[in-house]
């Protein structure tokens, strides 16, 4: 009965054993959530281990003291020495085996202990995350910042642009009207160039009118794009926060954990 539950033991070390790998591989490949839930999940399993295996060692104990009381009596009664000496001989060799199996699956769980904790260990603590978060917002304030600001300029860059070709077109348009006005008043021919040359500013004007309200359209357009990707970013944002919030409150169990763990 004894053998048979130290058997038992064995076999459910190595079933958390396997999940111990298996807890690692998911640390790698898995999400955090996941892992800490099977984390805790495991360390009930560990500690209920643990409270199995002091039964059992304490079933043990009782047991080599029942033998031990029995091979005395066998001494007093003058039980055969040869035959006392040969089973006394299998039964210490019977327990270092044990106790050198025990040794090894003691040292093959702690590494796999101390391979989990150490995994937990990488993992930041909520306050660093949180200051991460910080400075990932103070970096993207200032970039959007130096965005707005660069746009800005570019604005106003291309605004005086266009007020310098529109000076230097209303100065050549003066000084055109200015060289024809006295011609037109003296001959037909005067009066003709300068109606033909007032029609050439209205169509050139016209044109310009015409380029003005494309790139108002497209702006229009440009303007309408940026407000669906605004609202489409609001909504982002709002599902960041709340992955936020549920990662910061994994990270509070996480901290919890190893507190206990210590």
């Amino acid at each position: 009965m004894l053998q048979d539950n130290l058997n038992e033991l064995i076999e459910r070390k190595v079933t958390v054993m396997d999940e111990l790998q298996s807890l690692r591989e998911k640390i790698d490949n898995e999400g955090a959530k996941a892992v800490v839930d099977k984390l805790v999940s495991l360390k009930k399993s560990l500690k209920e281990l643990e409270r199995e295996e002091n039964e059992v060692e304490s079933v043990s104990n009782s047991a080599l003291d029942a033998e031990v009381r029995e091979l005395e009596d066998q001494i007093e009664n003058g039980y055969d020495s040869q035959s006392l000496s040969d089973k006394l001989n299998r039964m210490l060799s019977k327990s270092e085996e044990k106790i050198d199996l025990a040794k090894k699956e003691l040292a093959a769980r702690l590494r796999a202990v101390l391979a989990v904790q150490r995994k937990i260990d990488d993992v930041p603590c909520q306050s660093e995350f949180v200051q991460y978060d910080h400075r990932l917002l103070e970096l993207n304030a200032q970039i959007q910042g130096k965005l707005r600001q660069t746009r800005k300029y570019y604005a106003t860059y291309n605004a005086l642009l266009e007020i310098k070709e529109m000076m230097l077109k209303e100065a050549s348009l003066l000084n055109s009207i200015s060289s024809q006005f006295q011609d037109a008043f003296t001959s037909t021919d005067g009066r003709m160039q300068l109606i033909n040359s007032m029609e050439g500013i209205m169509k050139g004007s016209q044109q310009k009118l015409k380029k003005v309200e494309q790139g108002l359209q497209e702006e229009q357009k440009v303007c309408d794009a940026l407000k669906a990707r605004h609202v489409a970013a609001t909504a982002e944002q709002r599902r960041c926060y709340s992955l936020l919030k549920a990662f910061q409150e994994e990270c509070a169990k996480n901290e919890l954990l190893q507190k206990s763990s210590i």
